[in-house]
């Protein structure tokens, strides 16, 4: 009883090998998406920030003082 071993993939392990090289492609495609997210919410928040900064100056610098941050309600049912 000898077992050969064919140099030809059978369908099975062709069809199991094209789905995971797109799994692959579809992994790295969702990390560069989820990265260009990242970058453009801290550039986003960085933009944010200097308006506060310059706000926070103008404030200071017209002798008015900063606003209270508003007080959260709570809805009611």
């Amino acid at each position: 009883m000898t077992d050969k071993k064919t140099n030809t993939p059978s369908p099975t392990s062709v069809e199991r090998a094209r789905r995971k090289l797109m799994e692959q492609q579809e992994g790295a495609q969702r990390m560069a998406e989820v990265e260009r997210e990242g970058i453009a919410l801290r550039k986003n928040m960085e933009r944010l920030r200097a308006l506060r900064l310059a706000h926070e100056a103008e404030q200071a610098a017209t002798g008015q003082a900063p606003a209270a941050p508003k007080k959260r309600t709570r809805k009611t049912l």
